[in-house]
């Protein structure tokens, strides 16, 4: 079977493109994070040049701020943004909460929040890992407690991608701790401006600071911040789970990786002969090459079925688990090839594409683990895709 886009979405993605080609610098060649005031200074350029055309929110309702696009658009605008490495998406705000709130938030949540997020004028991040709750959310501690018109909060968070650049937060608490760990989660929305919370920088192995660890002290959030209803947001953080898991962006930044490592097999000659010439390369290249179209097909899906008005559940874990140990497995098949100058820093003459290679392998490793392991997506698989008792 041949899959093709509309005349019309093949005309967006073409205006997509050559959009992103005249506003990216000269020799862009994309980050791994936002570390430096410069990469950082370009997202929030890109971004607000995205939400001028409307492309943050392509696919939500116009009266929230949206296109009413279709899926398939909304997926296109995800795969060439991250096959191009360009910066410059609220992925928490645009593709996490925003859906979320126009599901379960209150008229003047959806009023206040998502105009904002439309707009790129306001970034989020996400409140949910602790240190004993990150595979077994429902174990988190954070507490919550009412007190006249506000909740209090006291309680950490950990590996809280963006925080130390967000404006806002949501926010998984414990409000009961005396009912089974999933019925006494709520879900609030937290100004990052609040007196009492805490960011500090978490730095993973690859050199980069994205991450962070958020405290909260007698952090005070009105009542009119909760999401649904009070200990009913685990089903909350749910949907958003599943907004978040159900992306394009793993296969088209395999793609770019494995162009880039088929260019360097056909460049460098090794015992007398270009390296693509080579059996075992080449049977891994293909190898992966296949992995890739898999994914994409399988991201491909979940767009249809929210196309028909359906909510991806296993779908979206079969997504977010094949793809993250596909850039895993591509990016190591990129080292073996490359050989003992893979793994040289970037910065080093001698370190093969700049160094990307390996940045890309070591952050590849928190790619199978945040916004829920491997193996919590194979549970999920078994038990809601299969009916496989738990």
């Amino acid at each position: 079977m041949e899959y093709r886009f509309s005349p019309e979405e093949e005309a967006f993605r073409q205006e997509l493109v050559a959009f992103i080609k005249k506003e990216l610098p000269p020799g862009w060649v994309g980050g791994m994070d936002d570390s430096s005031s410069e990469d950082w200074a370009i997202a929030q350029q890109m971004r607000q040049k995205l939400a001028a055309r409307g492309w943050l929110t392509l696919a939500w309702p116009r009266e929230y701020g949206g296109m009413g696009a279709s899926f398939m658009q909304q997926v296109i605008f995800t795969e060439e943004m991250a096959y191009n490495r360009c910066p410059g998406k609220d992925v928490f705000g645009v593709r996490m909460l925003g859906p979320t709130l126009i599901i379960y938030g209150t008229e003047e949540q959806k009023r206040r929040h998502l105009g904002g997020i439309a707009r790129g004028e306001v970034v989020w991040c996400q409140g949910f890992s602790e240190p004993g709750a990150g595979s077994d959310l429902a174990s988190l501690s954070t507490r919550a407690v009412e007190d006249g018109d506000d909740f209090v909060v006291n309680g950490q968070k950990v590996w809280t991608s963006g925080a130390h650049h967000a404006d806002w937060m949501f926010l998984l608490v414990r409000t009961d701790p005396n009912v089974p760990k999933h019925k006494g989660i709520s879900y609030l929305l937290v100004d990052m401006k609040s007196p009492g919370v805490t960011v500090r920088p978490l730095v993973y192995m690859a050199g980069y600071h994205a991450f962070n660890e958020v405290y909260f002290d007698n952090v005070r959030v009105p009542r009119s911040h909760l999401v649904g209803e009070k200990n009913q947001g685990w089903y909350v953080a749910m949907a958003t789970l599943n907004f978040e898991r159900s992306g394009v962006e793993w296969s088209a930044m395999a793609r770019h990786t494995h162009e880039e490592i088929v260019d360097y097999a056909r460049a460098v000659r090794r015992n007398g002969r270009p390296l693509s010439k080579d059996p075992l390369v080449r049977a891994k290249l293909a190898e992966s090459a296949i992995e890739i179209e898999v994914s994409k097909l399988l991201a491909y899906r979940i767009a249809w079925m929210q196309s028909q008005g359906r909510v991806p559940d296993a779908e979206s874990s079969m997504a977010k688990a094949f793809g993250t140990e596909l850039l895993q497995r591509l990016t190591l098949t990129g080292l073996q090839i490359m050989g003992l100058p893979s793994v040289m820093a970037a910065g080093s003459r001698w370190a093969p594409l700049q160094g990307r290679l390996q940045r890309h392998y070591l952050r590849s490793f928190g790619y199978t683990i945040e916004a829920g392991t491997s193996e919590v997506q194979r549970m999920l698989i078994a038990t809601r895709g299969l009916g496989l008792p738990r």
